[in-house]
């Protein structure tokens, strides 16, 4: 046993393997029960190699792609054209990197996060770098299917130029399907859309078509960065072609957390959970709100689309907001849908989560239960791998057993044509 799969003591991840338990329960997430719930995580990440983008992309933009700088203090730098810079290894004088310890704090805490890492944060950060072990990562963790994202290819999302950000977007599709091709029906990575680049965009999708791929992942801005007064959104008759197109090939859309605009807004005390939440996960809801509220599902009823690592919290504020601000607002609103912005959020859209109890509490009593998806997001830290089945029992004891299949496997496998075994 390896010093990263070993069970030295991780105390601050305790929490991860607490549980209710499954009394009452039909079925279970357990893996290796016989009565497992077919399990499907919408959202996992693929494990690039770091020579991924330079291997693949044409040789005119080797000197824009992500890459890593060293200061003179020793300090790593990952260097991205339209992200501020962001430290990845403190140098010498670390120190100033840190914020000044509070009189609250144990002083183990003034150092660099990579020194807090417990064993359980090692395991994470080592883990599906190659498919024999996202293989059995998967089968412990009593996963059917994994819905694939970018890893360090979330970096590609990083540019204000559309055209570069294609020909990244491009090299990674070429990576991961040379790396899951042959695991198509298992790990199924979504081709990655530049929208900004409306004829590269519609080159890409039928490419993808043509491939077998299960989705597209699109940017939650077409253009990265702040927003920008003029600046083409998602709701601009432009995309006209691309809609019709994506109806016409039938994949499903996802939009990904950080991937409109850079999420380390803030710097300094509490960055982190500011970032999280104000500056990240919340972006998800607004690709949503352009597309439904500009009467895109109107016109192409048959599109599918969803927010991925964003949680499901705002679901139930938003479709309420929208459907106020609907009537409340009618003398300004246009176009005037023949249905509440609620109908097209139900019927076309999705959202993906991986701790919501909260919310999920009143998704039957809502009607959203077909509307939500699971992940483990495996192997970031947020989210649930190894120990999914315990924090399944700790969000979903209030719902019905037909409710908890469709959330953990059934609605995944509607919306990205997935295959269920009896």
């Amino acid at each position: 046993m390896s010093a990263i799969d070993s069970q030295a003591a991780s105390p601050r991840n305790e929490w991860r393997k607490q549980t209710p338990g499954h009394a009452g329960w039909a079925r279970t997430a357990r893996a290796g029960d016989p009565h497992k719930y077919y399990m499907v995580s919408v959202d996992t990440h693929g494990i690039e190699p770091n020579d991924y983008l330079e291997q693949r992309i044409e040789r005119k933009y080797l000197d824009r792609i992500p890459r890593m700088e060293i200061d003179e203090d020793g300090a790593q730098w990952t260097i991205c054209e339209g992200m501020k810079p962001v430290l990845v290894k403190p140098g010498r004088n670390y120190e100033k990197h840190l914020p000044a310890l509070e009189s609250f704090e144990d002083i183990d805490m003034f150092q660099p996060y990579s020194k807090r890492f417990e064993a359980a944060d090692v395991r994470r950060n080592h883990a599906g770098t190659d498919i024999a072990q996202r293989l059995a990562d998967a089968d412990a963790d009593g996963i059917d299917a994994e819905i694939i994202f970018p890893n360090k290819g979330l970096l590609a999302f990083g540019t204000p130029d559309p055209v570069f950000q294609g020909a990244m977007f491009r090299a990674w599709n070429r990576w991961a399907l040379e790396t899951f091709g042959e695991h198509w029906t298992r790990f199924m990575p979504m081709a990655m859309i530049a929208t900004g680049d409306l004829e590269g965009a519609m080159a890409e999708v039928q490419w993808a078509a043509e491939r077998g791929f299960k989705g597209l992942t699109m940017p939650n801005k077409p253009i990265f960065g702040p927003l920008k007064d003029g600046e083409l959104q998602y709701n601009d008759k432009s995309f006209e072609p691309l809609w019709s197109l994506i109806e016409e090939v039938d994949l499903p859309m996802t939009f990904h957390v950080s991937t409109g605009r850079d999420p380390r807004a803030v710097g300094g005390n509490g960055g982190a959970l500011i970032n999280y939440v104000s500056h990240s996960m919340s972006t998800v809801m607004d690709p949503l709100v352009h597309l439904i509220s500009s009467g895109v599902f109107e016109r192409h009823p048959r599109l599918k689309a969803g927010s991925i690592e964003g949680g499901i919290g705002w679901v139930p504020w938003m479709v309420e907001t929208l459907d106020y601000a609907h009537k409340a607002h009618h003398m300004w609103v246009r176009p005037v849908l023949p249905e509440p912005p609620s109908f097209y959020y139900r019927r076309n859209c999705f959202s993906a989560f991986m701790n919501d109890r909260s919310t999920l509490l009143l998704a039957e009593e809502l009607n959203l239960v077909k509307n939500f998806m699971w992940s483990n997001d495996y192997p970031h830290h947020e989210g649930s791998w190894p120990y999914s089945a315990a924090s399944i029992e700790r969000q979903m004891d209030t719902l019905s057993e037909e409710s908890r299949e469709k959330i953990l496997g059934l609605n995944a496998a509607q919306v990205f044509k997935l295959d269920v075994p009896e």
